[in-house]
């Protein structure tokens, strides 16, 4: 049977997972992929960051866009969160802060859910930088939704 989700068991996947599926849209197609997040609840946003490409160019264009994350033990046992809201690019100090942030947030939840502690971002999340800024944004979140599957 497929029950919705309760408000505290999405905010409770959220901030116990580091790892969703960004959804997009460029030249009037979707994409997903992978990405690594951090759920700040009380700025009431998901914190990522990228480096300059394709994503960045299609959410710079349309702002609309999703998360979703999802934890499966099996076909008949899973749960799956979506959070849609606006996608909103900083830099400077607020950039740094909000990367701070993530990379404090993430580190938590690698702890807690891994038991291990990384030391860096390149530890748990797949973009180096040499030379190249990061650049920061934020998912303001407009609606959260779940649902689960439990036999």
């Amino acid at each position: 049977m497929f029950k919705n989700l309760e408000t505290d068991e999405i905010k409770f996947i959220l901030q116990n997972n580091y790892i969703g599926h960004l959804g997009y849209v460029y030249h009037d197609k979707p994409f997903v992929i992978p990405i690594t997040y951090f759920y700040d609840e009380e700025l009431k946003a998901i914190i990522c960051y990228s480096g300059e490409g394709h994503k960045m160019s299609a959410m710079r264009k349309n702002n609309a866009v999703c998360l979703q994350i999802n934890e499966i033990d099996s076909v008949n046992r899973w749960k799956s969160v979506l959070v849609h809201g606006n996608f909103e690019v900083h830099f400077g100090s607020d950039a740094k802060a909000y990367l701070h942030r993530f990379s404090i947030g993430v580190k938590d939840v690698i702890t807690e859910k891994e038991h291990k502690r990384p030391g860096f971002i390149s530890e748990f999340s797949s973009k180096i930088y040499n030379e190249d800024i990061p650049i920061v944004f934020l998912i303001k979140i407009e609606e959260m939704t779940g649902k689960k599957r439990d036999f």
